[in-house]
């Protein structure tokens, strides 16, 4: 019987924790400020004037990032990612990339309608379910690379760290630039999608423990 390695490496459990509690803290604090609200003030307005509204060549590229996250994008992405999981045979990061994903879609869209926040004045956008994916499928990745190239814990650190970062710098930019959420819903997609995580790896490999060799 051969090892079965966990979804969530040794190496990678102690970031990925730290992420996911400053994650939920985001979230939550953000959630309870921005409830209701619409319009944009404070932070808001300050990365808005930064970030300014896609136009020409621009919004073309935001449109292709923001494509990542739209239902047939997102499929594609997982499929791709799913299969990869499998193809290095790591079924638990194919477990945890689904129930990851899973879960955080239904909580990205279960809170638009409990924090009720609007944006151009029709459209509940707290939090950025899109950005709560593609960090998702960022981390995922990242914790499969960290497992087959066997990285420490500092080169598994940079890589998880720099993928999630890249997927939400990414993804934000392209949400924000597309005026389709407030830069802080975006926050706050990160931040949930980085809560999850540690949470649905820590299960299933409680209720999956990885199986060892037998010695004969």
């Amino acid at each position: 019987m051969t090892t079965s390695p966990p979804a969530l490496p040794p190496q990678s459990r102690t970031p990925l924790s730290v992420l996911g509690a400053l994650g939920f803290l985001a979230a939550l604090v953000l959630g309870l400020r921005y409830a209701g609200t619409s319009g944009t003030t404070g932070p808001d307005a300050f990365l808005y004037s930064v970030f300014d509204r896609a136009e020409g060549s621009v919004r073309q590229w935001a449109i292709i990032i923001d494509f990542g996250g739209e239902p047939l994008g997102a499929v594609v992405l997982f499929l791709a990612l799913g299969l990869a999981c499998l193809w290095f045979r790591r079924p638990r990061t194919a477990i945890l990339l689904v129930v990851s994903c899973v879960v955080t879609i239904g909580l990205t869209t279960g809170l638009k309608p409990l924090t009720g926040r609007l944006i151009h004045g029709e459209f509940l956008s707290f939090p950025s379910g899109h950005t709560a994916f593609g960090v998702t499928i960022a981390a995922v990745t990242g914790l499969l690379v960290i497992d087959v190239r066997g990285l420490g814990p500092r080169a598994g650190a940079s890589v998880l760290v720099g993928l999630v970062a890249l997927a939400g710098l990414a993804m934000g930019w392209s949400q924000v630039s597309l005026r389709a959420h407030y830069p802080t819903d975006v926050f706050a997609g990160l931040g949930i999608a980085l809560a999850v995580l540690p949470v649905a790896g820590w299960a299933i490999d409680r209720l999956l423990p990885p199986r060892r060799p037998v010695v004969r």
